[in-house]
């Protein structure tokens, strides 16, 4: 009875994880508080399982900024990766180093600790990830921790699988972003190359180093210049006036006569 409402204590807890709007990184620091509480380790390591294959290292208990996302297993390397390739829990009360399966990392100073518990992340059939519980001396874990240890790797699985998906997104429109900027920069450049190759008679090569060698000088971005150039030459060919003083008074390129001294 006593496991059966553990179970349920967790289940609210990870349906409340779940449903929240949490970053992926946040809902790991979680899921390595709620198994600190179950087994009150020393400390606990969360790694997923990357489209590659390799299983990465990807939050932690203790302190590890510089290992976060740098320390790398291959699938059944380790007793991380045995658990990952074979979805089975390992579980071992002392002189866990001295497992056959064992591959320690000097960083880690968790490796040097007595007893060793991992279970997988699990979603779909596969596995997504891996936690490891650590203990500083010898200790049993119980067939209870075990169990709520493994309810919470199939609990947190999917959930985890998602929100990864969700960040992989997110970082691929974000990519997206950046690439339909940097078009819309080149061609606004393009643009303003033309202008100063037919109001000045430059080849491509000079209206280029003419932009460039002004971005520098002002410490404007190209694009910005760019843009100056060809608001200046619309209103000037639409007017058929000499620069407007507004245009000084955005202060896009510094006033008309940086804009003219493009020729010089």
């Amino acid at each position: 009875m006593g496991l059966q409402i553990a179970q349920v204590d967790l289940l609210h807890e990870t349906s409340r994880i779940v449903s929240s709007d949490m970053a992926l990184d946040d809902v790991l620091k979680e899921l390595i508080r709620m198994a600190a509480e179950v087994t009150g380790c020393d400390a606990c390591l969360v790694y997923l399982v990357e489209a590659a294959g390799d299983i990465v290292l990807r939050a932690s208990q203790l302190p590890h900024s510089s290992e976060i996302g740098s320390i790398r297993l291959k699938l059944g390397e380790g007793i991380t990766g045995w658990v990952a390739a074979h979805k089975s829990v390992v579980a071992l009360p002392d002189k866990a180093a001295s497992d056959k399966r064992f591959k320690g990392f000097p960083a880690l100073v968790e490796d040097t600790f007595e007893a060793f518990l991992s279970v997988p992340l699990v979603s779909g059939g596969g596995t997504i990830g891996v936690i490891n519980v650590h203990h500083k001396q010898p200790h049993t874990h119980s067939a209870e921790q075990v169990a709520l240890l493994s309810f919470m790797g199939e609990q947190m699985g999917g959930a985890i699988a998602r929100w990864r998906v969700m960040d992989e997104n997110a970082r691929l429109q974000e990519e997206a972003l950046d690439i339909r900027r940097q078009l819309e920069a080149r061609k606004l450049v393009e643009r303003a190359k033309g202008i100063l190759q037919a109001k000045y008679n430059l080849t491509e090569e000079q209206a280029y180093l003419r932009l460039r060698g002004e971005s520098r000088r002002l410490r404007r971005p190209m694009r910005d210049l760019a843009e100056a150039i060809i608001l200046a030459e619309d209103v000037i060919t639409s007017s058929s006036t000499a620069v407007p003083p507004v245009l000084r008074d955005l202060d896009l390129v510094d006033g008309a006569e940086h804009y003219s001294s493009m020729a010089g």
